[in-house]
């Protein structure tokens, strides 16, 4: 074997730090709220020994792609270095000011506690809901300023070794235009949230035309400050629905989407999806990536029980039953494949040509 380079030391020693950070915040903010609003507490499983055991070898391996990946120059080493770390170490005490109000949502089973602004002729319905108790649901500035930081320390810091795992599928797809110049190209992120997956994107296509296409003002202001700042590429944003995406049939080379679908009711998912297809070019590759199933990850049931029990997350439960493959046959995709990745299974299609 192989002796690990300092940089391959230095990722595996940033991701153990990041996952210890994450499960210690996480004790310690549940044994606070057992002590100051119990009945805020969750009813949840106990996590077996051999789950437990399981997860940290998924974890395990979700790192060793990462690297290898990095290090056969899919994507830059400095993507898995890439953190807004002294920004996040400014807003992470306002993650702890935040737990009251989100432990008392969650007593009075209040999913509606949105901002003012929150109109139903604005948004979908399904929309409209403090997802995971957080505070203004994705409605406000405050929100989408915490939502990384708060989604890194959910995930024990693989959040984004999660979503790096679309870029192999989606330069594999883009080979079936390798004759264009990488310029001509066209990736569409849909529900690109503040912009994390197309930070990723752009790393790996520096080249390529970037859109995001999201319903909240708020997250796209937070993705415009983490992507168009310096010299690199402008990224396009767009406030829009993924069920009526304002692009013209054929417009794009590849399409994106993260950790969208199991926060939608069942006809809003495969609305998404046949849009997506209908904004494909024929050849054009379609990537998704969001939490595992059931089908494909039995071994985590119960982790993903807890999950819903945890955070209001109202359509998990029959997301991670929902035939996702059968959806994209239905939407019209070929060449449909999937694979997991700890918590996230990774789905790649393509629009028969």
């Amino acid at each position: 074997m192989a002796t690990p380079s300092i940089t391959e030391i230095a990722y595996r020693t940033l991701q153990q730090s990041r996952s210890i950070a994450g499960l210690a915040h996480k004790e310690f903010s549940t044994r606070l709220m057992e002590w100051v609003a119990p009945d805020a507490v969750p009813s949840t499983e106990t996590v077996p020994e051999a789950m437990f055991m399981e997860l940290r070898r998924s974890l395990a391996s979700l790192e060793d792609t990462d690297w290898q990946e990095a290090e056969s120059g899919l994507y830059p080493k400095r993507q898995l270095f890439d953190q807004p770390w002294i920004d996040w170490a400014a807003r992470y005490p306002r993650l702890w000011l935040d737990l009251p109000s989100t432990w008392m949502r969650r007593q009075k089973r209040n999913v509606r506690d949105l901002p003012d602004e929150a109109s139903e002729t604005l948004y979908p319905d399904y929309y409209l809901q403090n997802f995971h108790h957080q505070t203004d649901g994705y409605l406000s500035d405050h929100s989408a300023e915490l939502y990384d930081l708060q989604v890194d320390i959910l995930f024990n810091g693989a959040a984004d070794a999660m979503r790096r795992r679309v870029l192999a599928p989606l330069l594999r797809g883009l080979r079936r235009f390798e004759d264009r110049p990488a310029a001509s190209l066209r990736v569409l992120d849909v529900a690109t949230g503040t912009g994390r997956t197309l930070h990723q994107i752009r790393a790996a296509l520096p080249e390529a035309t970037l859109t995001g296409i999201d319903l909240s003002e708020a997250y796209l202001r937070q993705a415009n400050r983490w992507l168009n700042q310096g010299r690199q590429g402008l990224v396009q944003l767009l406030k829009g629905n993924g069920e009526q995406l304002p692009f013209a049939d054929g417009s794009m080379q590849a399409v994106t989407c993260v950790f969208l679908l199991h926060e939608l009711p069942a006809q809003a998912r495969q609305a998404v999806l046949e849009e997506c297809y209908r904004v494909l070019e024929p050849g054009g590759v379609l990537v998704l990536a969001d939490s595992i199933q059931l089908a494909d990850s039995p071994q985590f049931s119960v982790a993903m029980e807890n999950f819903r029990r945890a955070f209001h997350e109202p359509y998990y439960a029959d997301y991670i039953r929902d035939d996702i493959e059968a959806r994209l046959s239905q939407a019209g995709f070929r060449g449909i494949t999937g694979e997991s990745h700890f918590m996230a299974r990774v789905w790649s299609a393509s629009k028969g040509a």
